[in-house]
């Protein structure tokens, strides 16, 4: 079978694998966050603002950190993901810390058939839009949730990062859409030393066609930000410069690692 007509599970059992290392992690910190540390960055806790009394719906939640965080700031929301792993782990992690944060195991592209509210805001961030073949439908499944002049608040690392190798030595991978990327990887971004293997299928998606794709689908773009690092230490050849900010070692500041968007929905 072509793996990527069959997309769908083998990124399902990916995730499914990842998600028990994930958990036991030091890159996660689930203890600190049980004590009650917010997994959110600066990038997106000042394009978020005050949330509270808010509805949030956040897409590819994973399990669940960032949904319970966007809880605690006040919100009323709803996680989703394609991973039933994940999920699980995450009902369990609103239980430990007595969040009223819903989950939701579902493909996004399915998601209008299992969920019926609009919401202020939605929300995600971080390693997402890399495991969808096409955006025109996550854009409409966006515009589909989002209430009339509600928020799309999004933070993702930037094309250019996954144009190069693991080590960032050479450009390894087109900038553009060229189609499924087809790859077998060990250990996993969160714990290199986990014993995982893996098959997983991606898709490179350019700045252009994230921004066309959100405006063919009625958001205006409020705006459009670039940022010369990750909050995340989880590339390799990584050096931290300032805490909890990192950059590609040779690379220094020179290339953009991270972009945000946040877009409005028209209200016609």
């Amino acid at each position: 079978m072509n793996p990527e007509n069959n997309y769908i599970e083998i990124n399902k059992s990916s995730w499914n694998k990842r998600t028990e290392a994930h958990l036991n992690s030091e890159f996660y910190d689930v203890e600190g966050f049980l004590k009650g540390r917010s997994s959110l960055n600066s990038i997106e806790l000042d394009l978020l603002g005050d949330l509270q009394g808010k509805s949030v719906l956040h897409l590819q939640c994973h399990f669940g950190q960032d949904t319970i965080s966007l809880s605690r700031l006040g919100a009323e929301v709803t996680g989703i993901d394609l991973s039933d792993k994940a999920i699980e782990s995450a009902q369990q992690l609103a239980h430990n810390t007595n969040s009223n944060t819903q989950f939701i195991c579902s493909d996004i592209y399915d998601l209008p058939n299992h969920l019926d509210k609009q919401f202020d805001i939605v929300f995600t961030s971080y390693g997402t839009i890399g495991w969808l073949p096409d955006l025109d439908k996550w854009a409409k499944v966006i515009s589909h949730f989002l209430k009339p002049n509600g928020k799309f608040i999004f933070v993702e690392f930037h094309p250019v990062v996954w144009m190069f190798d693991d080590n960032f030595e050479t450009v390894g991978y087109r900038y553009f859409n060229s189609g499924a990327i087809i790859e077998t990887i060990s250990g996993t971004y969160a714990d290199r030393n986990a014993d995982i293997n893996q098959s997983t299928v991606t898709w490179n998606h350019g700045l252009s066609e994230v921004m066309n794709s959100l405006i063919k689908n009625g958001l205006e773009i409020n705006s459009l930000d670039e940022f010369d690092y990750s909050p995340y230490n989880c590339f390799n050849e990584t050096v931290e410069f300032e805490p909890k900010k990192y950059r590609i070692a040779r690379l220094e500041d020179k290339i953009p690692m991270v972009y945000s968007v946040v877009a409005t929905k028209k209200n016609d």
